[in-house]
């Protein structure tokens, strides 16, 4: 399987064996697609966050997993297939953009996320919105051992940790959410800080730091969560390309947890 990160390098040696995916979203209402529209990668395809990686909102988060068959049937109308290798990016340093590259790598596929981002492409962007014809993608089950549910959160051995800003972790009060905190006993660890000045990775060493600071070395057990379960992936992607293991997702996250009252929080830093 492929690394978790590529360069662009690769991906210019590479553009036409792989399906370049943009992943744009935003969480203050802006149009992904309108950013794929306005430049992407020559030749790159727009994924739907909204539609094509998640189910409808509601009890279960903002952004569950879509079914099995759901998720088989979005890639394959995108026209990516069984045997498709899959380069993703967005604008936001692969926060977004993660959320499809781990899916397809927890079900087998290949798949690499754009280190640095579409500001990382070397070369002239394109206007040109890109389809491709429809593929045959095969359904597969989430995998238990990649996947915990909201009990498991609350009551695992593993180190939570938390993927969004520090102030949001601390309780700083927002829009998206009933309720402001973390869950109890979980470790903050915003996986934008995993960046440089430059918008790429730190080197491998610099993350590894970053993880222990929190308790986690290799074979450290992990669930990994966010606000609704999408840059909660990129912390997961981090943290193997570190050779600290693969974890595990609360793909409900803090927008499922907050929804149920009875769920202690915590707040502060």
């Amino acid at each position: 399987m492929l690394a978790p990160f590529c360069d662009a390098g690769w991906l210019t040696a590479h553009l036409d064996d792989v399906v370049v995916c943009d992943v744009r979203w935003y969480l203050d209402g802006r149009s992904g697609r309108a950013g794929y529209e306005g430049g992407h990668i020559p030749g790159a395809i727009w994924v739907d966050l909204e539609t094509d990686l998640s189910a409808p909102p509601g009890d279960a988060g903002r952004h569950p997993f879509p079914t099995p068959q759901a998720f088989a049937e979005a890639m394959g109308s995108l026209g990516i297939g069984d045997g498709d290798t899959v380069a993703a990016y967005d604008d936001d340093g692969g926060a977004i953009a993660a959320r499809l590259v781990w899916m397809l790598r927890a079900i087998g596929h290949d798949a690499t996320l754009l280190d640095g981002g579409i500001a990382a492409w070397p070369g002239t962007l394109s206007t040109e919105p890109v389809t491709r014809p429809a593929a045959s993608f095969t359904a597969a089950p989430w995998p238990a051992e990649r996947m915990a549910g909201i009990d498991e959160a609350a009551a695992t051995s593993d180190v939570v940790i938390d993927g969004r800003a520090a102030d949001r972790y601390a309780g700083a009060s927002d829009a998206y959410d009933p309720r402001w905190g973390h869950i109890p006993g979980a470790r903050s660890l915003p996986t934008r800080e995993h960046l440089g000045d430059d918008g790429r990775l730190q080197d491998p060493d610099a993350l590894r730091r970053r993880f222990a600071a929190v308790g986690i070395d290799e074979g450290t057990g992990v669930v990994s969560y966010c606000g609704s379960g999408v840059n909660a992936c990129h912390n997961l992607l981090v943290m193997e390309h570190a050779g600290l293991g693969r974890g595990r997702l609360f793909p409900g996250s803090w927008s499922q947890w907050s929804r149920d009252p009875a769920r202690p929080l915590e707040t502060g830093a």
